[in-house]
């Protein structure tokens, strides 16, 4: 008898870690579509509207709290970029269509609930960011920036999003939205920051 309650008992308990495995991923991937709206710091052009994509890896300590690593492309933008003669940084004036690219590798901690169906979360992530923006434009136009501006940048991001499970285990989810405000810091002669939009939305796999 005791030993059928024992096995009963072991039964239940494991069921019960099967169910919570289930419940809370230790890991998850997200493939997704990325919107940029990059603002550069330069006042003769509005900001770049950025589309690419990328993907993001977590690993969750537990069901409320975990790790995140996020990586983003975004192709090639062309944008017109104009300074009047007699401007501080074209003394002669300038005129050219002007190229350029973002990439962003963050990392940071992600809070949220990672259980049922409905999965909101949020993160604040730090890292760098690649653009070959500030190059292209001192080559094309020779814009006089007070030093050689630089490819890369610190980078931030801050925010959070909302994953939707669309399988009955809870494996695959959907999700529809993850806004977050994101920081570059560019090295140029106009500012000492950009300050951007992000927008992103994809699938999400948990294991």
């Amino acid at each position: 008898m005791k030993l059928r309650s024992v096995l009963i008992a072991g039964v239940v308990m494991l069921t019960g870690l099967a169910a919570m495995a289930q419940d809370a991923p230790k890991f998850e991937a997200a493939i997704d579509y990325s919107y940029a709206r990059y603002t550069a710091s330069h006042n003769f052009a509005s900001s770049y509207s950025l589309n690419g994509g990328g993907g993001e890896l977590d690993y969750n300590f537990t069901k409320y709290l975990g790790i995140k690593g996020d990586f983003q492309g975004y192709g090639s933008n062309t944008q017109r970029f104009t300074a009047p003669a007699g401007s501080a940084v074209c003394p002669l004036g300038c005129s050219a269509n002007i190229q350029g690219n973002l990439f962003t590798y963050l990392f940071g901690p992600q809070i949220g609930i990672r259980t049922g169906k409905i999965r909101p979360f949020g993160h604040v992530l730090l890292g760098g960011a690649h653009s070959n923006v500030y190059g292209n434009l001192q080559k094309t136009t020779g814009l006089v920036f007070s030093k050689a501006p630089s490819g890369n940048s610190f980078a931030l991001a801050a925010g959070g999003g909302i994953d939707i499970a669309i399988n009955h285990t809870g494996t695959i989810a959907f999700r529809p939205a993850e806004i977050d405000y994101l920081y570059t810091r560019f090295n140029n002669s106009a500012s000492s920051g950009q300050n951007s939009f992000q927008y992103k939305a994809g699938v999400v796999f948990n294991f």
